[in-house]
């Protein structure tokens, strides 16, 4: 029996700034249109040097068991081979970001001319 630890380093977008997480489990299982995140990995706190933008994401995530992040936020998920450090990078001008807007489609739904 194999006891690989899968983690994914899920990169995405919400309020203007990039959020960059590590999770255990990555899936697409709750809502349609959502990718669902579990099991957030972050850096131990027993080192004296703290990350702060880690640490507003230990925070923001604190007691959430499933994260749903909308299709259209995600920017990238990779599978690597250890976690690294979590962050929140802000972009330039940030508050004038806007996620493009997406077509409502439903599985099955077809279009008639």
């Amino acid at each position: 029996m194999s006891s690989v630890r899968h983690i994914y380093k899920v990169i995405f977008m919400n309020q203007g700034k990039i959020y960059e997480v590590y999770a255990r489990k990555v899936g697409q299982d709750g809502f349609w249109g959502f990718i669902e995140i579990e099991q957030l990995v972050f850096g131990e706190r027993g080192g004296v040097v703290l990350d702060p933008s880690e640490e507003k994401l230990k925070d923001e995530f604190a007691g959430v068991k499933r994260s749903y992040i909308p299709m259209h936020a995600v920017v990238r998920i990779d599978e690597v081979a250890r976690e690294g450090t979590a962050k929140i990078i802000a972009i330039e001008g940030g508050s004038n970001v806007t996620p493009f807007p997406m077509p409502v489609y439903t599985p099955g739904s077809t279009h008639k001319k």
